[in-house]
């Protein structure tokens, strides 16, 4: 086994050892594995939410005018507040439909 190999590893099948974000017989470089794949997603996470703050802002400024004043602000903070809580349902929802449906 080469240098950096693990044992019954390949990328075309890394589920094998994935398992809910915890690498299986895998030690600390699983560990260490684990988290850096952890703090990758989250960057992708925090990339696109900047993007879509960004094009959601310019949609209000051209629905409403301009933003400077603390009411709008405000209430684009509301909007938005609302959105994700409405997104982050209608997910949480899609997520327990489909872990039903692959229990069956």
């Amino acid at each position: 086994m080469a240098v950096g190999e693990i044992k019954g590893f390949s990328f075309e099948n890394p589920h094998v050892y994935m398992s809910h974000g915890i690498c299986r017989d895998m030690g600390f470089y699983g560990e260490v594995l684990d988290k850096v794949s952890d703090l990758i997603t989250a960057a992708f996470g925090l990339v696109a939410a900047l993007a879509w703050n960004g094009a959601i802002q310019a949609l209000f400024v051209q629905a409403f005018g301009t933003t400077e004043s603390l009411a709008a602000q405000f209430s684009y903070a509301i909007i938005v507040t609302v959105i994700a809580v409405l997104a982050t349902i209608w997910i949480a929802r899609l997520a327990a439909q489909a872990g039903r449906e692959k229990k069956e």
